[in-house]
């Protein structure tokens, strides 16, 4: 399979940072150890202290860095159980609840980019990478939509969403499908892609621990494309996971949002904030004629001038 079938990134107005992930050697963590880590954040203790952050904080993060789409619960909510096929090409429905601090299922949702909850679908190797929309049962508070697998292994699904009142929230669990698992072999740096007949470069540097642009342009037979279509309120979304765990950032596109019946191309312009230095799998979803296109990138992020000097500094007078 091609790089088409590997992570994404989906778009956000503000910047908003990679979240810190729970994870290492670029194994997922257990959904039942995060639920232990995280079950205080669940009965609305979400606010970490400072020293807190600063204990928890990667290497080259800042402190006071959020965690993002890598815990089930966040921001006084939970997500609940996935149900979901047990095995590839077994039809059926996916489905899940979220729920706030007291165990109730939250029924109520704002619209954030014309849908109010985005679910992001991808295997834990990066590949069979879904961006989707299920759909509110309001009385019982279960999203679900009709979902068949094509291949087995684990998977993460996130659920970014805004609860009414609330602030945007992304969580995660992970979902295992039972079968012989053939993990797609990793892949370079990838700044052009090409997908049903449009060809899609990515320009711009990604530096970690400050805001960088990153312009994407879309051609098709060597023309290019001006009649961009507005979709979930922009003309261009990316959705960008960190290689290793999977940490999610969600960034939109600069401008005003669009109106029906506008048009633009063939560029459009973000703002991403890598808090480390590493790998990030981007996708970037667009629509044309109605019809909505992916194109995968993969970027790598160098780090900042401050951490390389703060390194260097550390390295001249503790290295042995």
């Amino acid at each position: 399979m091609n790089t088409a079938g590997r992570l994404g990134l989906y778009g956000a107005g503000l910047v908003v940072v990679f979240g810190v992930a729970f994870a290492a050697a670029g194994a997922l963590v257990p959904d039942s150890a995060v639920a232990s880590w995280t079950e205080r954040g669940a009965a609305g203790h979400e606010q970490k202290s400072a020293e807190e952050a600063a204990q928890n904080a990667g290497p080259g993060e800042e402190e006071g860095t959020d965690v993002s789409g890598v815990t089930i619960a966040a921001s006084g909510y939970i997500l609940g159980a996935v149900s979901a096929p047990g095995e590839p090409g077994l039809a059926g429905d996916l489905s899940f609840e979220i729920r706030d601090a007291a165990g109730e299922p939250v029924t109520a949702y704002e619209t954030a980019h014309g849908k109010q909850l985005h679910l992001i679908v991808v295997r834990n190797d990066g590949s069979r990478y879904r961006h989707v929309h299920p759909e509110l049962d309001a009385k019982t508070g279960t999203w679900s939509l009709p979902w068949t697998w094509d291949a087995a292994g684990t998977y993460r699904v996130y659920a970014d969403f805004t609860a009414e009142g609330g602030s945007g929230t992304t969580l995660s669990r992970t979902v295992d499908v039972a079968g012989a698992f053939a993990p797609e072999p990793p892949v370079g740096t990838q700044t052009r892609a090409t997908v049903d007949g449009f060809d899609v470069t990515i320009r711009g540097d990604l530096v970690a621990g400050t805001g960088s642009e990153l312009t994407v342009e879309v051609a098709r037979g060597g023309e290019p494309v001006t009649t961009l279509e507005p979709y979930l309120g922009a003309f261009g979304h990316l959705v960008a996971l960190r290689e290793g765990d999977l940490a999610y950032l969600h960034v939109h596109a600069h401008g005003e949002e669009p109106e029906a019946g506008d048009l633009a191309g063939p560029e459009v312009v973000f703002t991403a904030q890598a808090p480390t230095a590493g790998r990030y799998l981007l996708y970037l979803d667009f629509q044309v004629d109605g019809k909505v296109h992916t194109a995968p990138f993969v970027l790598d992020a160098t780090a900042s001038a401050e951490h390389a000097s703060t390194d260097s500094g550390d390295d001249d007078h503790g290295g042995h």
